[in-house]
């Protein structure tokens, strides 16, 4: 697996290709990072089962990398999180405004060196244009991606579970999305809401519309303009499909125009044997069963306070545990608890009942 962050100057063509002779189509990717790439992982590698040639535009790893770049988004990634985690259920609505602002003009940077890795890079573009693709298949969250599919003039397939607020679907996408029962993202309502969360949910649609049109306008609106004449949305809406990695079972009731299809379960697969210690583990468990905690692939640490909270509770029940963790072991941790670095989660899931604290597909 090629794994590594996206805004970084130099790009590399990753060409997965079938060994037999084939006569299908020619798809070129923009994956995200973390659980996006995990997902677009598991479409590509169909897309090849099924003998079509998939291409991978992802950085390098050169003289030429900006090092610094690549620290600038892990850090602002794992800030985000945090907050989210522990900060935004305490925090105003004003509070949450100018810190989701602060990150979204820290990240212009480093989505403009991105798109000017690509774009301005003659040899590559060239590259693109030789290699007669019939398709992109993008992430949203990968700036300017659609960009190059609008130069190519290339149908264009958007990958995606959700955008903060929904900004994507509902200004991009034209998804309605109407305040009063559909809850806006991270919002945890349900499509029947009091009068006071409408209200909140409301100011929220409000502020993320507000501060994304801003943000958009004084930054990479001004970019594909000058590249194409459009507007972000103006490219991103001329997106043939939206995949939704979800399902709409689970999801809110709300509006969804014929072009957004519900692909939940992508990185699904059949379950594999466990490692042995851990298949003991489980079997060892008799009739009460057994827990699966993890929080994603992006989270991998807690504060020390939150992990043994986390652990104390745990620890009262009558299953045994297996929690996906890699931080300090935390304190008085009960026998009926095992912590690892990784575990086989799609294995596991299968036959277990998981427990996420993170909206997912999950």
């Amino acid at each position: 697996m090629v794994h590594v962050f996206l805004p970084l100057p130099a790009l590399l063509l990753f060409l997965v290709l079938p060994f037999s002779p084939v006569d299908g189509g020619r798809v070129l990717v923009f994956p995200g990072e973390y659980s996006h790439w995990l997902n677009m992982r598991n479409i590509m590698e169909e897309l090849v089962r099924r003998n079509h040639s998939v291409t991978v535009l992802i950085p390098d790893a050169s003289p030429s990398v900006n090092y610094s770049s690549r620290d600038a988004l892990h850090g602002t990634t794992q800030e985000v999180i945090r907050f989210f985690m522990y900060d935004f259920h305490v925090s105003s609505p004003l509070q949450r405004f100018f810190k989701v602002r602060d990150w979204m003009w820290r990240m212009t940077d480093l989505m403009v060196q991105q798109c000017d890795s690509m774009l301005k890079n003659e040899q590559l573009m060239a590259t693109l244009r030789d290699a007669a693709f019939d398709v992109v298949l993008l992430d949203p969250m990968v700036m300017c991606g659609d960009l190059v599919a609008d130069l190519l003039g290339l149908p264009l397939i958007l990958s995606l579970r959700f955008s903060f607020g929904g900004v994507f679907e509902r200004h991009c996408g034209h998804a309605p999305a109407p305040p009063s029962y559909v809850p806006v993202t991270p919002l945890p309502y349900s499509d029947r809401m009091t009068v006071v969360e409408r209200l909140m949910n409301t100011v929220t649609y409000v502020g993320t519309s507000a501060m994304t049109e801003l943000f958009w306008r004084l930054t990479m609106d001004r970019y594909y303009s000058e590249v194409k004449g459009h507007s972000v949305c103006g490219t991103l809406g001329n997106a043939d499909i939206w995949l939704i990695r979800t399902f709409w079972d689970l999801d809110t009731p709300r509006p969804t125009p014929p072009n957004f299809k519900y692909v939940g379960g992508l990185h699904c697969k059949p379950a594999k044997k466990l490692p042995e210690d851990m298949e003991v583990y489980v079997q060892s468990s008799g009739d009460a069963g057994v827990v699966v905690v993890s929080f994603g692939s992006m989270v991998t640490n807690l504060t020390s306070e939150r992990a043994d909270v986390i652990a104390m509770a745990l620890g009262r029940i009558p299953q045994k545990v297996i929690w996906r963790y890699s931080g300090e072991t935390p304190k008085g941790l009960a026998a009926n608890i095992k912590i690892y670095d990784w575990i086989p989660q799609n294995d596991l899931e299968l036959v277990l009942f998981a427990v996420f604290t993170i909206q997912s597909e999950h």
